[in-house]
């Protein structure tokens, strides 16, 4: 198609600002952008979206697109909701580079564009496949009724090309695909992959084996809101967009079929758009309650919020649920982002929390209500009020910091890279408004627990800060090193001399609470080999183990080692 065609269609609603002779262009593609150098995602020939979230001063504009032109771009079209207008410094810019400049009226979604370029160029392109990608868009746009949706897109890739993809989220929970699920080791791996191909700047398709199967992955991004940023940051999209994982490889395809994919997954991508629209009302309750408990506002007015929130985050619920508090945080190292770390916590809350599908093409983000403040996201999750049974209260039901995790941690390990690191903590339900800023608090503590552990994705639960849990990893490295030494060097130096096993029976009798028959059967051994083995411990550290204090001296060491 030619740059003219977007001003031929009045639904696009473009005002041409500069460049009119260069309107003759061909567009082959297009691209949402805030980054400052989004060079190594182009290819020459795009449209390119931005909602101008780079420009921080007016001499941002000419290095931008002087980037854009040495890519040889086909046009600009930027956004007017973020400054109000387009800046005239890049009017000036785009005319020094001969750049033709749209701009974009607040109240016309990026996704619009998108949609309507890729359907021209799709459709002049591709020849016979073009029928295929009309036939996505109009399931794409046709809504519940119409059966619209990743599945349609992906049940048209099965049947027209022989081709079997997934959508999968950037943690690896499969959001779309044919009936036979991936097996979960599969698509973790695939979700890692693509993470860190992404991260260090790879342009997509990855190719990729996992298990003896070869696969392209194909990066989802966010169209962006209204005239508006797509992404604050590549690192929010890296952590956040979703993926399509084709059962093929792409190295060898031919140039049409490899934008008819591209083409898909903007479709699928206007899609994600719908979807997150619908949590801004969950994010909007979350935030209006967060502000209320951190205002220490009175405990009717929250208990007013939460009667509000329940039905939006828990339908169906009979009874006043319970609610805990879910706090996490991203935190940079050295050459992290310059971005706000909030939003990313957000996107990486709202993934670990969301349900898993019930049924294929069902997903539900009915449970989860994240809000964020300055570097934390903080996640309001209600429980069913659980009716007590014997000696347990119904409010120690509820979410686990461990379990929340146990899915997630070896794709966000890989995404976070080395300069990155998420940490979360959990607390305890509470029934009442009253409760809630106590909880806050709780997860707060927790999260910062998790924080003082070794490791790129760390949780920690309420039920820790009742526990020696609580106080080691506050420990200063030195004491440590100091204290375990002491205590445990006389053992190993034994143990790799004499080929013994000190270091295990000690474990041994410490967890069988110095039972030395339960201890003896454990290590299935003789009593009297385990008061030997006991004995020379004692005379290789002056400590005494039916002592208590020498037992919780072993006990720390050990935990500390």
């Amino acid at each position: 198609m030619r740059l003219r065609a977007l001003l031929e269609d009045d639904a696009l609603g473009l005002r041409l600002l500069g460049g009119e002779e260069e309107l003759d262009r061909g567009v082959r593609g297009v691209m949402t952008t805030d980054l400052r150098d989004p060079s190594r995602y182009l290819s020459g020939g795009e449209l390119v979206l931005t909602g101008l979230a780079w420009r921080r001063s007016p001499d941002d504009s000419e290095p931008f697109v002087r980037i854009l032109a040495g890519a040889q771009v086909a046009g600009l079209a930027a956004g007017e909701a973020e400054l109000g207008s387009v800046p005239e410094d890049l009017v000036a810019a785009c005319s020094r580079h001969r750049l033709p400049l749209f701009a974009v009226h607040e109240s016309v979604a990026f996704a619009t564009i998108t949609e309507y370029v890729v359907r021209r160029v799709s459709g002049e392109r591709a020849g016979d496949l073009a029928a295929v990608v009309d036939r996505h868009r109009r399931l794409m746009t046709s809504g519940p009724a119409g059966g619209g949706g990743p599945e349609a897109v992906l049940d048209l890739l099965g049947s027209d090309l022989d081709l079997r993809a997934w959508v999968l989220s950037p943690t690896g929970r499969r959001i779309a695909g044919p009936g036979e699920a991936l097996p979960a080791s599969v698509s973790t791996a695939l979700a890692g992959e693509h993470l860190s191909a992404t991260r260090t700047g790879r342009p997509g398709p990855h190719r990729v084996t996992v298990e003896g199967t070869v696969y392209s992955l194909f990066p989802i991004r966010n169209t962006g809101r209204a005239g508006g940023p797509a992404s604050a940051d590549a690192r929010e999209s890296v952590l956040s967009d979703w993926l399509l994982a084709v059962e093929a490889d792409a190295g060898d395809w031919p140039r049409a079929r490899l934008d008819l994919l591209q083409g898909v997954t903007q479709l699928i991508a206007v899609e994600r758009d719908r979807r997150d629209a619908a949590r801004a009302v969950r994010r909007r309750l979350a935030q209006e309650v967060l502000e209320l408990v951190q205002t220490a506002a009175a405990p009717a007015e929250i208990a007013a919020r939460l009667r509000v929130a329940a039905p939006v985050l828990l339908p169906g619920a009979g009874n006043a649920p319970h609610w805990q508090v879910v706090v996490a945080r991203v935190d940079w190292g050295r050459g992290g982002p310059p971005a706000e770390a909030g939003p990313v916590a957000r996107s990486l809350l709202e993934e670990i929390l969301v349900d898993r599908p019930a049924a294929p093409g069902t997903d539900s983000f009915d449970r989860i209500a994240v809000a964020h403040t300055g570097e934390e996201a903080i996640a309001l999750v209600p429980l069913p009020a659980v009716p007590p049974t014997g000696d347990t209260p119904a409010t120690e039901e509820g979410l686990h910091a461990d379990a929340l995790l146990d899915a997630v941690r070896d794709p966000l390990s890989a995404g976070l890279a080395d300069d990155g690191r998420l940490t979360l903590g959990v607390s305890a339900p509470v029934s009442s408004a009253e409760g809630l800023r106590g909880a806050l608090e709780e997860a707060r503590h927790a999260r910062r627990v998790a924080a003082a552990r070794p490791g790129r994705v760390c949780a920690a639960g309420h039920h820790e800060l009742a526990s020696h849990v609580l106080l080691l990893p506050f420990v200063p490295d030195d004491v440590r090193r100091a204290f375990t030494a002491r205590l445990l060097d006389p053992l190993r130096e034994y143990d790799r001399r004499h080929r013994a096993e000190l270091i295990p029976t000690l474990e041994a009798f410490l967890a069988s609470d110095g039972s030395w028959t339960r201890c003896a059967a454990r290590l299935h051994l003789h009593v009297n080999t385990l008061r030997y083995r006991v004995g020379r411990i004692e005379q290789l550290t002056g400590r005494d183990l039916s002592r208590l204090e020498d037992k919780l001296d072993f006990f720390l060491a050990l935990r500390m080692s």
